[in-house]
């Protein structure tokens, strides 16, 4: 079985990413976020393991697949959990795609990728940091075993001084709770002072899984929520969206403040790309 895998999301119609590969070296993520989708197809998601003869496998697949697109790492388990401090699976991973010259996409809320960045500045990557907030009370409770925003803007920071090209998805939006636009400029300021240069946003789209985690962690914006998810919203596929009108209007405050930043623009899962103003959703256009 292949561990480099063409992303797929789901099928999902509303998805711009451009065609690229998937590698998720671990199995689960150990950053418990409340938010995320990976509980609802992953079993025992929050316990993360690393998978079975990574390695070997990666060795296998890089040379099958084109060279020209895009390996992601990853969408559905963050490269650096905590045990990668010990294991440096991801690390090794990288060793085997700087050899044969794979361009990969590091997505991660973790100040560990700076332990490799001289693999990073010597290599076709860029780093994309998830930077839901700044508010460091909020993000530990939201992102209960992640490090805090303020370390991973620190490390943004001395990725760009290496010479690496910094994207950041500003996700996901959750009404009521970091929707403001003072909440968004404050994350978008910071890291644009940091030396990113693209922004990804989206709204925060429960499954039942991760809407009975948050319902469990902010009951009362919880019932501040539910018409606009379950009365006034929409289900595509498994996930609850809010009305069009509402993501549109917060997809567009974030836009305004990335080009008052001077950074790009674009939105994940929202069928919003008239909104886009950088050549992919995703920032993989910073690969070289």
């Amino acid at each position: 079985m292949q561990v480099i895998k063409p992303f797929d999301p789901w099928r999902s119609s509303l998805c711009t990413c451009p065609p690229k590969y998937t590698l998720n070296p671990y199995t689960g993520c150990s950053h418990c976020c409340i938010y995320c989708y990976i509980t609802s197809y992953i079993p025992h998601a929050f316990n993360c393991r690393p998978k079975e003869k990574l390695l070997e496998k990666v060795r296998r697949d890089v040379r099958k697949i084109n060279r020209t697109l895009v390996v992601s790492m990853s969408n559905s388990s963050d490269p650096y959990p905590s045990i990668e401090k010990d294991l440096k699976l991801t690390r090794k991973v990288l060793e085997i795609f700087k050899k044969h010259d794979i361009r990969v996409l590091i997505i991660t809320k973790s100040d560990l990728v700076v332990r490799d960045v001289d693999l990073l500045s010597s290599m076709r990557s860029s780093v994309s940091f998830t930077v839901t907030t700044v508010n460091e009370e909020l993000a530990a409770v939201l992102e209960p075993y992640a490090p805090s925003p303020w370390k991973r803007i620190d490390a943004i920071r001395k990725l760009v001084d290496r010479g690496v090209r910094i994207s950041v998805r500003v996700d996901p939006i959750i009404l009521f709770l970091n929707s403001r636009e003072k909440d968004m400029e404050d994350v978008i300021s910071a890291v644009a002072e940091a030396g990113a240069l693209h922004i990804v946003s989206s709204t925060f789209k429960p499954k039942f899984d991760s809407w009975r985690r948050f319902e469990k962690v902010f009951p009362e914006i919880s019932k501040k929520l539910y018409k606009y998810y379950f009365k006034l919203g929409e289900k595509v596929s498994a996930s609850r969206y809010l009305p069009s009108p509402i993501r549109r209007k917060l997809m567009g405050r974030v836009r305004k403040i990335a080009m008052k930043y001077g950074l790009t623009f674009a939105t994940c899962r929202e069928g919003l790309s008239e909104l886009h103003t950088a050549p992919s959703c995703d920032g993989s256009h910073l690969v070289p």
